[in-house]
C-alpha cells in the first residue's frame, strides 16, 4: 500500500514555521508523506510550478490556519487549487478560532483542532488511514 501523500499549507511566521516543521517531522514518522516548501525547496527555485506540482501529486491539502491570516491570499489560493482539483482538504484551525470565519468551502468540512504537532499529526494519520 503506497503511503499517503499532504501538501501542508501554512502562514510563514516564525512561530508557524516551528510548529510545521515538528508536525511534518511527526507524519513521517508515522508512514504519511509530507510535502512542505522549506523542506523542498532551495533558494532560487521557481516556487509556482513546484508548489502547483506537489498539490497535484498529493492524496490531500493540510490547511494549517491562523486567525489572521484564514483570508490570505496564499490561502485562498491553494484552497482553490485544491477545489478544482478534487483534491480531500483538511483544515487545522487553533482552539480560539471561530469556524464561522473560514472561507466557506471549509467551514463545511471536518476540521482538526490546533493541538501539539505530534498530537495532531497522529490525529490525522490516523484520519488518513482509516
Amino acid at each position: 500500500m503506497n503511503k499517503p501523500s499532504v501538501f501542508i499549507s501554512y502562514e510563514h511566521s516564525d512561530e508557524e514555521r516551528d510548529w510545521v516543521r515538528r508536525f511534518a517531522k511527526s507524519l513521517d514518522a508515522q508512514g504519511v508523506a509530507t510535502w512542505l516548501d522549506i523542506a523542498e525547496l532551495r533558494p532560487g527555485d521557481d516556487l509556482r510550478p513546484a508548489m502547483e506540482k506537489a498539490l497535484r501529486t498529493s492524496d490531500a491539502i493540510v490547511l494549517v490556519l491562523r486567525r489572521d491570516a484564514v483570508g490570505s491570499p496564499a490561502v485562498l489560493f491553494e484552497l482553490g487549487a485544491a477545489l478544482g482539483m478534487g483534491k480531500r482538504l483538511i483544515p487545522i484551525i487553533p482552539r480560539d478560532l471561530d469556524p464561522s470565519v473560514l472561507p466557506q468551502p471549509l467551514r463545511s468540512r471536518q476540521y482538526l483542532l490546533k493541538d501539539s504537532p505530534e498530537e495532531t499529526a497522529a490525529t490525522l494519520a490516523s484520519g488518513l488511514a482509516a
